[in-house]
């Protein structure tokens, strides 16, 4: 397999400025990738070969005059199936959605293109997005590039399997509880989950409306966190379909601003264990980012639990009450994974008006609440779940002898959805069983530079993506 496959983003770009490589051959060493490991992982779902090769040549010729679309020009991405790519498949995983095809490009797909991306294919969701698990009904089960008995994660499973393996160089996936982050963290590279409206969510299905438009968000996925900033670089801006839209624009921080920040830790949120490697993976990057003369200090904000008891009564509970028009009376059609949640949601019952307004308010309060004990640690560092990947099917798990069931195994994830804060996962360590271990790094909202920045420091420190075995 071509070393080519593993380049950076940046790299591929700078060598097709540079005439040492051609975008026709970096189109082709992707697709062969696709070809050689796609029956193994399950992670695209659909490849538009003929017409990346199109986009190819044309991006070849135009290097050739020197003329470049953008600073990706010539770059094969690969996009999550749930977001819109016009004449390709949209169907969010569903049996509800089969043969659905996108009528026109989502906002941030068109900046991707317009930046010089190449849209290589769609890649493998759970069911309507519901999971931390890929598998679904109408193509199946991923599978992780690091052990194939593993999952990937979810909701992003197929984008960050792609990316890991060197099938794509790069992407865009979706996160209402963790669906970037978790998938990066299990296959060991990075993803951010950016503040709601800084990157149009426009052209997502399910869509980020009403209660739900406060947790769900689209993002880039990329195995550096340099590639992670071009990606963003080009997708972010407001756009008038997004609700939560805001003219803010790109803030670049200077490096000697960046040191500035004061980072808060903590290893664990005293209510779910995570594992040992996880807290030395934690750790580990605290003492990285103090060498590197940031001032580190435990810190744990106060209301976290709050902060997650409330993530649930959105994306579960509304979240819930917003697909039951589409999958009621259909449930025959539906995944199990997707049944499963189902069931957690139908436990509880559904939403008032007043209870929608209760939640919402005190939502609004704890957001204020951690906010200003964050003005003293903008930066938070913390776990991104309580385990590495896990085996197929996995409902819960014993650490320190307690039981971790599945939907508490995520809350390191879930707060900051609920919260509105950019959150990026980066890889920065490894289980016993040789698996990834990712740390998350949080910012205040719409400073979603700040996480970039110090990612970028820290894997300078600790080092960055590692090929997984299947390739």
């Amino acid at each position: 397999m071509p070393a080519l496959n593993f380049l950076s983003a940046v790299a591929m770009a700078e060598q097709i400025r540079g005439k040492g490589l051609s975008p026709v051959e970096l189109l082709e060493a992707h697709l062969a990738q696709i070809e050689r490991l796609n029956p193994e992982l399950n992670a695209f779902v659909e490849v538009n070969v003929e017409g990346a090769r199109r986009q190819a040549r044309a991006a070849e010729a135009a290097a050739m005059r020197r003329e470049f679309a953008g600073p990706l020009h010539g770059i094969p991405i690969s996009i999550k199936s749930s977001i819109a790519v016009g004449g390709m498949r949209c169907e969010s995983g569903t049996r509800l959605r089969a043969g659905y095809v996108a009528p026109r490009d989502a906002p941030l797909v068109a900046r991707l293109r317009s930046a010089g991306a190449i849209i290589l294919g769609l890649t493998n969701t759970p069911e309507l997005l519901m999971a931390w698990e890929t598998d679904n009904v109408l193509y199946g089960r991923t599978n992780n590039p690091w052990d194939r008995l593993r999952t990937p994660g979810g909701s992003s499973g197929g984008e960050a399997a792609a990316i890991a393996s060197g099938c794509s160089a790069g992407g865009v996936g979706s996160d209402g509880g963790g669906s970037i982050r978790v998938p990066a963290h299990f296959t060991g590279i990075c993803g951010l989950k950016p503040t709601p409206g800084r990157i149009p969510a426009t052209g997502h299905f399910p869509p980020s409306a009403g209660p739900f438009s406060l947790l769900g968000v689209v993002g880039p996925m990329a195995r550096t966190v340099a590639d992670l900033s071009l990606l963003f670089e080009a997708m972010q801006g407001p756009d008038d379909g997004d609700s939560l839209a805001a003219p803010v624009p790109l803030r670049l921080p200077a490096a000697e601003d960046v040191q500035k920040l004061r980072i808060g830790y903590f290893e664990d949120d005293g209510r779910t264990p995570v594992t040992a490697e996880t807290r030395a993976a934690v750790r580990s990057a605290a003492e990285a980012l103090r060498r590197a003369g940031f001032q580190v200090e435990g810190f744990r904000p106060e209301g976290l639990d709050l902060a997650r008891d409330l993530w649930w009564k959105f994306f579960g509970v509304a979240g819930g009450m917003l697909l039951a028009d589409l999958t009621n009376g259909r449930e025959t059609d539906l995944s199990p994974i997707l049944q499963q949640f189902i069931r957690w949601v139908s436990a509880e019952p559904p939403h008032t008006g007043q209870t929608l307004l209760d939640a919402w308010i005190q939502r609004d309060v704890v957001r204020t609440r951690i906010l200003a004990q964050m003005s003293e640690h903008p930066i938070l560092l913390c776990p991104v779940a309580a385990i590495p990947a896990f085996r197929h099917g996995e409902r819960s798990w014993t650490i320190d002898g307690k039981t971790v069931e599945y939907l508490d195994a995520w809350s390191y994830t879930e707060w900051f959805n609920l919260l509105g804060m950019p959150a990026l996962a980066v890889p920065v360590g490894q289980s016993g069983e040789g698996l990834p271990i990712g740390v998350q790094i949080v910012a205040r909202p719409w400073e979603d530079e700040s996480t970039l920045a110090v990612a970028a420091v820290l894997a300078a420190q600790c080092g960055e993506w590692r090929r997984p075995p299947i390739a």
